[in-house]
């Protein structure tokens, strides 16, 4: 049965507890890894800087104590296989709103792609290993 790494466990427990309790039903089963949870100020500048966030210091719920967004990538990293990715992000999504977390995900920011696939592409800023809780 697939299980976190050292460093999955330790990037993760930076979390909201409804986000890791959603990974912990996911991996039992598919393997993934967890790429990032809480950021401080410098690794949040440092993504902003080298454009992996749009988010500055504070703008991010990665900067939330504890996280509100999890990174997350389906294992073995292979970062051009990006259609594993979004089956994963399906997985995670259904299974998120089963156990009634509401989840958004960085390929489809307005939750529209199953409604209007046809505009997937009008995004500015795919980021699919990010998902985060949704703000009631």
């Amino acid at each position: 049965m697939p299980h976190f790494s050292e460093t999955s466990r330790v990037r993760l427990d930076t979390c909201h507890p409804d986000l890791v309790r959603l990974c912990e039903r996911a991996i039992q089963n598919w393997d993934f890894s967890v790429l990032c949870g809480h950021r401080g100020r410098e690794e949040q500048e440092r993504a902003y800087r080298e454009g992996r966030s749009k988010a500055r210091w504070g703008e991010s719920p990665h900067n939330a104590w504890p996280s509100r967004a999890v990174d997350l990538w389906p294992y073995p990293i292979r970062w051009v296989d990006t259609d594993r990715a979004r089956v994963f992000a399906g997985y995670l999504l259904g299974l998120a709103a089963a156990m009634g977390i509401r989840l958004r995900w960085g390929g489809d920011w307005h939750g529209e792609l199953c409604t209007r696939p046809s505009d997937e592409r009008r995004h500015s800023f795919d980021d699919l290993p990010h998902f985060e809780l949704v703000e009631d």
